[in-house]
Formats: C-alpha cells, structure tokens, sequence
C-alpha cells in the first residue's frame, strides 16, 4: 500500500509539472501513414472524370482539409455537381486502401506510454466523423483518445473551432494544449486558437512550409517525437 501511494503522489507530482496536458494529434499523415493512399485516389478521382489529374505536390498541400474544401481548393472553378463526383469516386478508390493503411511504427507504443502518463490525448482531423471511427475501430484504438473531433462535426483547418472545441470539452487552457501535425493547416489552426503545435516531418507538407508556421519543433520520427515529449512535454 505505501508503495502504491507513492506512486501515486509521485504521478501527482510528475503531472503538476508539465508543460502540456492534452495532447491533440492530427490524423492523416501524422498517426496513420495514410499520405500516399489519399494522393492515389484523388488523381484517380479527377482521371475518372476524365480530368486534368493535379500533381502529386498540389494533392498533398490540401490534405487535412475537409473533403469538399480540399477540392474546390485544388480547382476553384469547378461547378458543385462536379465536386460531388469528385468525391464520390474519391471515397470509391480511399476504400480500396483503407483497411490496410499503418500507424507509423512507434506510434502505438507513443500513444499508450502518454495515455498511461494521464495525458489527455484527443484527435483533430479532416477526415469524417465516419471514417475517423472507422479507422479508430480498425487500429483498436477506440478507447486511446478521451476526445476527437472531425471535419464534418465543424470548420474546416485552420479555422480554429475544432482545437477550441477540445480545449473547452477537456477543461484545458490553451497553453497547457500541444497541437501535433503533419501539415500547416495543423499549425495555422493551433496559432489560431493560441495554443502551441510541434510538426512532424514523415507526412505531407515539407519542412520549409513547416517552418514558416512557427512550431516549438519539428521532428523527424516517431522516435524523436517520443524523445521531445519526454523532455519538453
């Protein structure tokens, strides 16, 4: 029992000390290795509708945003009607992929070390409400995030309502909340709801872009991002 407690108040202890208390990460390209996957079937989308199929560097600049956004952003011209085909043919050739798409290697381990640290972890993502829980069945990690909010449930990034939802869901002030992602509308939604972000190198925006939205850091593996936490978190 006296050593039950003393780990207790040494938790206690480790936790009053953080820096950050909830730990909000994006979900494609920074959980799941989901960046090739989602350039794929956008160009087969617009190849179907025998389109002019966008280049790979211009697909992965509008990922993370919602579905509809990201392709009226890579054609601001099309009329709706052709969008929804777009994205009908889209969620066709994503499905084909889908149920083998990977965490990155480490990041199951990442995730249970934090959430036995009593982390608060959430999720802010542009995928559906549908394909998130989808996904979150698949990878067993159901019950690993105590929030999560997707693109369909509010504004797309980097409007800042879906940060700001977990903040105020979780009672955690912008200060002790660390935004984690892949891309700069990750960032730019973390600056827009005045909360810290750190970026991740391995997804779908280069690290110049990254750099420019002004992340605490940027790492290059799952591995470094363990390591950051441990020191900085």
């Amino acid at each position: 029992m006296e050593e039950k407690e003393a780990q207790r108040q040494k938790t206690q202890t480790s936790e009053k000390s953080r820096r950050f208390r909830l730990l909000v990460f994006d979900w494609d390209g920074t959980v799941v290795d989901s960046t090739a996957p989602i350039v794929r079937a956008v160009q087969a989308s617009y190849r179907d509708l025998g389109m002019a199929v966008p280049e790979e560097k211009a697909v992965r600049y509008i990922i993370g945003l919602e579905l509809g956004k990201a392709f009226f952003t890579l054609s601001p011209d099309l009329p709706e009607r052709i969008v929804d085909e777009l994205l009908e043919r889209y969620r066709y050739h994503y499905m084909q992929d889908d149920a083998a798409i990977p965490l990155f290697d480490g990041m199951r381990a990442l995730l249970e070390r934090l959430d036995r640290e009593n982390y608060f972890l959430a999720v802010a993502t542009g995928k559906s409400r549908k394909g998130l829980d989808r996904m979150l069945r698949q990878q067993g990690l159901a019950r690993r995030f105590h929030a999560t909010r997707c693109a369909d449930e509010s504004f797309s990034k980097p409007h800042p309502e879906m940060l700001l939802y977990l903040m105020e869901r979780l009672s955690v002030a912008p200060e002790e909340t660390l935004m984690i992602g892949d891309t700069t509308h990750d960032l730019q939604m973390a600056k827009n709801a005045r909360a810290p972000s750190l970026a991740v190198s391995w997804g779908a925006h280069d690290k110049e872009n990254l750099y420019k939205n002004e992340p605490l850091a940027i790492v290059d593996s799952v591995a470094a991002l363990d390591t950051w936490l441990a020191v900085y978190g």
